[in-house]
């Protein structure tokens, strides 16, 4: 699976002015624009906090609330691939402890999925219970999801 990373000073620029010349942004109904590119089906701010789904270049669905990895946990950031999605998952690294609606776009087990708003994950991006559906039912293995700092 193809991967390309975000340097550091390019995921600041996104995340601080939206747009560099010759990338694209998507702008959320109502909401803020999302700081990733336009290819980004998902895209997660772990400095904000937020999450979107983006489709063909416009914001979808958010800015949402998200959680990340708690510190030793952290979610890593760059660019990923949704590799595959299971609604009714069990952690079988902690306790059998369930992941409603997981997406899976690392191949170390990091996804987005249902989760505590208030503690911390494992690495995973924990959503609310109608986000992480809507996350589950938008996106399909290959989709790009872009995690910036």
């Amino acid at each position: 699976m193809r991967t390309r990373t975000i340097s550091a000073l390019t995921a600041a620029a996104l995340t601080v002015g939206g747009a560099l010349a010759g990338t694209a942004t998507a702008q959320a109904t109502g909401g803020s624009p999302s700081p990733c590119e336009a290819v980004a089906k998902a895209c997660v701010s772990l400095s904000t906090k937020q999450a979107w789904l983006q489709d063909g270049g416009s914001t979808s669905y958010g800015p949402v609330p998200i959680t990340s990895g708690k510190p030793g946990w952290e979610t890593p950031t760059g660019v990923f691939h949704v590799q595959w999605k299971d609604a009714d998952h069990h952690s079988k690294e902690f306790n059998n402890a369930p992941m409603p609606n997981s997406v899976f776009f690392t191949n170390t087990g990091v996804a987005f999925h249902e989760g505590s708003l208030q503690e911390q994950s494992h690495g995973c991006v924990h959503l609310s219970t109608t986000a992480a559906k809507r996350f589950f039912d938008s996106l399909q293995p290959g989709d790009e999801v872009q995690v910036l700092p």
